[in-house]
């Protein structure tokens, strides 16, 4: 998820692990930061242990991009504010995101909308994926009443895509 307001959209972009992991030279040897590490640092570290590779994997130019949103990485289980619809790419973070949202005390009963597209981790697949989420949320833009469209509308989205999409509400 991006960070910033583009196209009209509010946008903010979280992880849900205990840390931050970036690709590292292998598959088993990932970056781990903390969350209190900024995306400079990061940037940092990596020029420094192989420039070469993480100009070629993109992760430099990730890391350039994040930090003029904003200085670090942050953790969905930390955030208290509120939204109408969060947006996952992957199962295991949809699964984590609903359980914290479920273990949370309900206050207001304001409804969150939590919808998992998978996307694989990588450039072409994110960008397509990109496309396809902006798509989807100027579709719920435009719903009339987004409580009674929703299911219609990503049942359209899953034959259109190819895709199945997991959705759940949870309240606040």
């Amino acid at each position: 998820m991006a960070a910033g307001c583009k196209r009209g959209f509010s946008v903010r972009s979280f992880g849900t692990g205990t840390h931050v992991k970036l690709p590292g030279p292998a598959p088993d040897k990932p970056n781990v930061y903390d969350f209190k590490t900024t995306y400079d640092q990061m940037y940092n570290d990596l020029l420094r242990k192989d420039k070469e590779l993480y100009t070629q994997n993109g992760i430099l130019h990730m890391l350039d991009r994040n930090k003029r949103i904003k200085p670090r990485p942050e953790r969905f289980q930390n955030c208290k504010d509120v939204f109408d619809l969060i947006l996952t790419c992957e199962e295991r973070v949809y699964d984590q995101v609903v359980e914290d949202l479920n273990s949370r005390e309900q206050e207001t009963c304001q409804p969150v909308h939590v919808i998992n597209v998978d996307i694989q981790d990588n450039h072409e697949e994110a960008t397509l994926g990109a496309f396809l989420i902006c798509e989807l949320c100027q579709c719920i833009q435009h719903t009339e009443d987004m409580e009674n469209e929703i299911d219609e509308l990503l049942q359209e989205f899953e034959e259109k895509s190819g895709r199945t999409f997991l959705h759940t509400v949870c309240f606040y």
